[in-house]
């Protein structure tokens, strides 16, 4: 039995629904400094946000979305069914942790889902080990070089404030202007980065659907995920956004420039190398690394430790949730 092109619209639109799910749960990473700050109003930053993480397709390439696409999973094991079953798993998985306010990976959920029901339908044998390498390297490396950037960032703006003998009013007035732009650079990143794992995904349900010849990315399929991504973004994500702004550590405007600097430039580096990387994991050592620099006790390493777990468990998690709803879902559903 194939699966008919009502049900394979169906699950594009649940993609979309991933993608939204991703932008609310996310929305932390991109807008918790700028709101923690104050240099922003809530409503204003997630549209601040928003808008970049939309206008993110006119800077990156989709170089992340080949690699998820067609680069971790063999094409010949997926299906609708498959692609349904791992983007309930990721979508599970957010609301989980959102429900619990735990900054996890959206990233990291949808890859885990996504191979946990193509594990359940044909076996480890479809991994692509290759294509894994350098993701499960920057899931430990990607939050310890946005923690070790945003630590001499901040001891460098330190040094600067004090041999230009600045007072903290002054200090505090230039950083909150250039905070703006800060966050602008991270939201971007973060729409490029992300966007583009659903890009990918839908893609190669597009191939194994037969409705595109070859691995190539519709236009259509780029605007909407990040209009998707978006307006999931303006619908904030506010138990999160108080965890990642107010109980890691306390931020000043010039630790929030910072954090997001040394968060976007993790992020534009990863997604040039075409490696899907998690935007909570980076900003979350980006924080860590701005508190630290100030002082190791004004980090709360209890929280970050919280934190972590909920790093571990997502790619099982999301992947074992993934499989159960594969194995239900094909009672009903083609293969």
């Amino acid at each position: 039995m194939t699966a008919g092109l009502p049900f394979l619209i169906f699950v594009i639109i649940v993609a979309l629904t991933f993608d939204f799910t991703n932008g609310f749960h996310d929305a932390a990473n991109s807008i918790s400094t700028v709101v923690s700050t104050r240099v922003l109003s809530p409503r204003l930053a997630v549209i601040w946000a928003a808008f970049f993480n939309f206008v993110a397709f006119l800077v990156f390439g989709t170089t992340v979305a080949s690699t998820i696409g067609r680069g971790m999973i063999n094409l010949d094991a997926v299906t609708p069914t498959v692609v349904f079953a791992g983007l309930v798993g990721a979508i599970s998985w957010n609301l989980i942790t959102w429900y619990f306010g735990l900054p996890s990976s959206s990233s990291h959920a949808l890859i885990g889902g996504y191979a946990g029901a193509a594990i359940a339908k044909g076996g480890f044998g479809v991994i692509i080990a290759s294509g894994w390498y350098l993701t499960l390297i920057f899931i430990a490396l990607a939050p310890m070089i946005g923690l070790v950037v945003g630590f001499f960032l901040k001891i460098a703006a330190s040094w600067l404030i004090y041999l230009n003998k600045q007072a903290p009013a002054t200090v505090d007035r230039w950083s909150r202007i250039l905070q703006l732009f800060s966050a602008a650079a991270y939201s971007l990143g973060h729409g490029g980065n992300d966007a583009q794992k659903t890009m990918g995904i839908t893609t190669s349900l597009l191939v194994t659907g037969g409705l595109i010849p070859e691995f190539h990315i519709p236009l259509w399929v780029v605007l909407s995920a990040h209009a998707a991504i978006a307006l999931g973004t303006l619908s904030g994500g506010w138990r999160i956004v108080k965890t990642m702004g107010q109980r890691i550590t306390k931020l000043k405007p010039i630790d929030g420039v910072c954090a997001e600097t040394a968060g976007a430039a993790t992020v534009f580096l990863a997604t040039h190398l075409g490696i899907p990387v998690s935007t909570t994991h980076v900003i979350t050592g980006a924080i860590s690394g701005v508190g630290s620099a100030n002082r190791l006790s004004a980090v709360r390493w209890n929280v970050t430790t919280r934190i972590v777990w909920a790093w571990i468990f997502t790619i099982p998690a999301a992947a074992a949730i993934a499989a159960i709803i594969y194995f239900l879902a094909r009672l009903f559903l083609p293969a």
